[in-house]
């Protein structure tokens, strides 16, 4: 609780990844890959519960032995490749409807160093900003105005902006990407709008690149695991 402001705590884990079969259970540091998310919610000093919504049985029994309150399997209409996270969440609000909570926070599992530290920073934030949602962001590892689309013939004719061809990377405008660390917002809001993404009174919370890794690939595995093991 934030002055007088009850937290719930919404951890989305599915048991299918084409990319990276089982990756949110798969080990990493000596426990799975959800766990991180769990035990580093449950450290906390201002989340109220913290729960797990999954169409795995797996992650389930992983879910409830490292402390998530009353994960559950999501009912079958919720548990389909086209299933949207916020018809998800909106069903977790609902299940939570009762215990009155004001604002919640969504974590994915594919984001394991982000810690309790980035964590209660993210709240204080939200609650300093008086804010609506406040999304994770960290810079972005290579700026987009050196990037662009290739045709069929692979010409680099008109790649670049002119303006930016003889800049040297430091000198690029600053550049930030959503990290998937997490996502707050009021409770009412998140049911009004369906979305965390609103027009207004929504804020960046900037993370560590370190701590932004994003897990959906094999490499992006190895990165978390390469990181993890220098800063542990």
């Amino acid at each position: 609780m934030f002055n007088g402001k009850k937290i719930l705590a919404i951890i989305l884990a599915r048991g299918g990844s084409k990319r990276l079969p089982n990756k949110n259970i798969l080990p990493l540091g000596g426990k799975p890959l959800i766990a991180w998310s769990i035990d580093e919610a449950k450290k906390s000093k201002y989340i109220d519960t913290v729960m797990v919504t999954t169409d795995s049985l797996e992650i389930y029994d992983v879910a409830l032995k490292h402390g998530a309150e009353l994960p559950f399997l999501r009912p079958a209409e919720l548990a389909q490749d086209e299933t949207k996270s916020i018809d998800v969440i909106l069903h977790a609000l609902d299940f939570y409807k009762d215990e009155k909570f004001d604002d919640v926070i969504i974590f994915q599992p594919t984001s394991p160093l982000r810690d309790v530290d980035d964590i209660d920073g993210a709240i204080e934030f939200f609650y300093a900003k008086n804010a609506t949602s406040v999304v994770g962001v960290c810079e972005v590892e290579h700026s987009p105005l050196w990037s662009n689309t290739l045709d069929e013939n692979f010409s680099m004719e008109n790649f670049l902006d002119d303006k930016y061809n003889n800049f040297r990377s430091q000198d690029l405008p600053v550049y930030y990407r959503i990290n998937g660390a997490f996502y707050m917002s009021k409770i009412d809001s998140v049911i009004e709008k369906k979305s965390f993404f609103i027009k207004q009174n929504i804020y960046a919370y900037v993370m560590s690149q370190e701590h932004s890794a994003d897990i959906d690939t094999k490499l992006d595995f190895i990165i978390a695991e390469a990181l993890l093991n220098a800063t542990h």
